[in-house]
């Protein structure tokens, strides 16, 4: 491997420097088998990491895989459907409740005109004292 002595530059000669795609493959694969690491190759060669992850973006060997895949154990595909099941028997029996909740406020309603009396509660009205007893003044 060179080392940093070997590639003594100016800040003008570096600027200007191209390596081949076939040095950047195999610095690619290096870095791929853990032979070296990407700062190694940086010091070496006097390189940016900017283009060092460049080189390994465009030769990498997970270059073409740009989807993800995601994978879901059984058991929490198992706990989705469960939860799903849940949420379904919640909300028909909230469905259930307010059918009698409808039913019982109708029949109310017939009987108040029914019988001509108010049941719902005013809650505009003080309510009563009903406990029959009477405080100090």
């Amino acid at each position: 491997m060179a080392t940093r002595d070997n590639y003594q530059m100016t800040t003008e000669t570096r600027q200007r420097r191209i390596f081949s795609e076939s040095f950047k493959i195999k610095k690619v694969r290096e870095i791929e088998c853990g032979i070296t690491k990407v700062c190694d190759i940086c010091k070496s060669y006097e390189v940016s990491h900017t283009a060092v992850y460049r080189w390994i973006t465009k030769y990498g060997i997970m270059k073409k895989k740009k989807e993800r895949l995601v994978i879901e154990s059984e058991s929490d595909s198992q706990e989705l459907l469960r939860l799903k099941k849940k949420v379904a028997e919640l909300e028909r029996i909230i469905g259930q409740k307010q059918v009698v909740i409808d039913f019982k406020e109708k029949m109310i309603d017939i009987a108040e005109d029914m019988y001509g009396v108010d049941i719902k509660k005013k809650l505009s009205e003080p309510q009563s004292n009903t406990s029959g007893s009477k405080g100090k003044k």
